[in-house]
C-alpha cells in the first residue's frame, strides 16, 4: 500500500484528492491546521468516517520547518502533494507577507525536507494559471508561455514554481508542477467568485439575501471541475520522469456568463443596464435588482484573460477534462440550493417557488 502525504487536505482539491487516492488503495496522512474548535473540517467528515484506516489527520503547518522534517522522516512516504496555500488572489494584496510565507517559503521547507531525508519521494507542487498574468496577445497559455505574475499570490507561487524546478534539476528529486487553471466545485470556498454567485443565488431564492455584489465581471477564465483535476495531479507522479503540466479546459468564459447561466437554471433571465461601475443586473421579468458592482472588490492589478492549452497533458498523461462549463455551474448551484433550501434545481422549478 502506497502512502501519500497531503498538505492542505481540508481544502477543495485536498478533499477530492483524498477520495481519489483512497479509491486507488492509498494510505493518506492529511495535514490540517489547528483550530480552536478541534473539529474535523466539514469537507472531510464523511470521507474520514468511511475510511478511518486509510485517512489519518495530523495537525501541522508548512511554515513550521521542524514539523515538516519530522513528519517526513518518521513515516514511509511515497508521494507528497503540496496543496496548502493562501490561495485567494484578492486577499493576497492585503496580506502579502503571510502569502509569501505560506506559498513560497512553505514550498521550500518541504523540498528541503525531501532533500535531506534522502528518501525516494515523488513531489507534486500545486502551481497556478495566475503565473501567466494574462499577457497581451496570449490567447492560450501553455508550459512555454512567458510567466508574468500580477499579484502577491502569483508572485509567491512563481517562487514556488521555480524552486520546484530548481530542486528537480539540482538534486534529482522527482518533482512536478501542476499549472492548474481555475477549477471549481460545490466544495469551493465561499469567498471565491464562482461560489459567491451560486451560494448568493440560493440565498436570494430563500429570502436571505437581496442581491449579489461583485467586482470585475468581464474577466475571462478557464473553469474546470476540481474532481477532474486531482486525477491529473496523480497522473503526473505516475510517470517515469518528472515534468510540469498545464491542466485546463481550453474554454474561456466571463464571470458575467457564469452569472447568466446560473440564474437561468432557476428560470431567471438577467437584463443588464448601465456601464462600468454603474452596471447592474435585473430580473428581466420582475425588474428586481439582483447584481451590482462594488469597486472595493476590484483587484489593484486585474488579470483579464486566462485560458489554458492542455495538449501536453493530453498527449503525455492521457488526461483531459470530462465536465463541461455549464455542467459545472449546474453542479455548484444545485449543491447550494440543496444546502440552503433542501431542494434540487428540478424540484425548485417544478414547484414554481418565487422569491
Amino acid at each position: 500500500m502506497k502512502t501519500a502525504l497531503i498538505f492542505g487536505v481540508s481544502g477543495q482539491d485536498g478533499s477530492y484528492l483524498a477520495e481519489f487516492l483512497i479509491s486507488k488503495g492509498y494510505r493518506i496522512i492529511g495535514i490540517i491546521r489547528h483550530n480552536s474548535s478541534n473539529e474535523i473540517p466539514s469537507r472531510l467528515k464523511s470521507i474520514i468516517s468511511n475510511n478511518k484506516k486509510q485517512l489519518i489527520l495530523k495537525y501541522g503547518d508548512i511554515t513550521d520547518t521542524s514539523f515538516i522534517y519530522n513528519i517526513i522522516n518518521e513515516n514511509k512516504i511515497d508521494e507528497i502533494y503540496n496543496l496548502a496555500a493562501q490561495s485567494h488572489v484578492g486577499l493576497s494584496f492585503e496580506i502579502p507577507l503571510y502569502t509569501m510565507e505560506v506559498d513560497a517559503k512553505g514550498t521550500l521547507n518541504i523540498l528541503e525536507a525531501i532533500r535531506y531525508s534522502k528518501k525516494d519521494i515523488k513531489y507534486y507542487q500545486a502551481s497556478t494559471s495566475e503565473l501567466f498574468g494574462g499577457l497581451p496577445n496570449s490567447n492560450f497559455q501553455n508550459e512555454n508561455t512567458m510567466l508574468y505574475p500580477k499579484s502577491p499570490y502569483a508572485t509567491a507561487k512563481l517562487y514556488a514554481y521555480w524552486i520546484t524546478v530548481n530542486y528537480r534539476e539540482s538534486y534529482n528529486i522527482f518533482a512536478c508542477n501542476g499549472i492548474l487553471f481555475n477549477h471549481e466545485s460545490p466544495r469551493r470556498g465561499k469567498n471565491f467568485v464562482t461560489r459567491k454567485i451560486t451560494k448568493g443565488i440560493a440565498e436570494i431564492l430563500n429570502g436571505k439575501k437581496e442581491k449579489i455584489s461583485l467586482g470585475n465581471i468581464y474577466s475571462l477564465r478557464d473553469w474546470g471541475y476540481s474532481k477532474d483535476y486531482v486525477e491529473g495531479m496523480w497522473l503526473m507522479l505516475q510517470q517515469e520522469t518528472p515534468d510540469d503540466y498545464v491542466l485546463a479546459t481550453s474554454e474561456c468564459h466571463t464571470i458575467k456568463e457564469f452569472i447568466e447561466i446560473a440564474f437561468s437554471y432557476v428560470g431567471i433571465s438577467i437584463q443588464w443596464q448601465g456601464k462600468g461601475l454603474d452596471e447592474k443586473g435585473y430580473d428581466k421579468e420582475t425588474k428586481r435588482l439582483l447584481i451590482d458592482i462594488n469597486p472595493d472588490l476590484f483587484r489593484p492589478n486585474e488579470v483579464m484573460r486566462l485560458c489554458g492549452d492542455y495538449s501536453k497533458a493530453k498527449q503525455n498523461l492521457g488526461w483531459e477534462p470530462t465536465t463541461k462549463f455549464k455542467q459545472l455551474v449546474y453542479l455548484m448551484l444545485e449543491s447550494d440550493l440543496k444546502n440552503e433550501m433542501g431542494v434540487t434545481i428540478g424540484e425548485y422549478n417544478k414547484n414554481g417557488k418565487k422569491f
